[in-house]
């Protein structure tokens, strides 16, 4: 089963109500880990959300990357085939509920 983790590195602030800017700040260690290569080049891959309220510094917006997780423990079960009874099954006298 695949799960998603948000890793939460930073927060920001909506810099002018009238703009749809938001300033960021997140530490260098944290940034490094969302690092990937594709092609040859570096990417720093991560997730900005605004909050529903902002919090007690005014920071109006959280900064996240996620990772996938594969729980190898909690494999599901394959699903029971349902057996259909034909007009031609014999039903045992002795099942009968009367």
């Amino acid at each position: 089963m695949k799960t998603y983790t948000k890793n939460y590195i930073g927060k920001g602030k909506q810099v002018n109500e009238s703009m749809d800017i938001v300033r960021v700040v997140i530490p260098v260690e944290e940034a490094m880990k969302t690092v990937f290569e594709k092609n040859g080049i570096s990417y720093i891959s991560f997730e900005v959300a605004k909050m529903k309220e902002a919090d007690k510094f005014g920071r109006t917006h959280t900064v996240y990357y996620q990772t996938r997780e594969e729980d190898e423990t909690e494999t599901p079960e394959p699903k029971p085939k349902k057996v259909r009874k034909t007009k031609t099954q014999e039903v045992d006298k002795d099942d009968l509920p009367f």
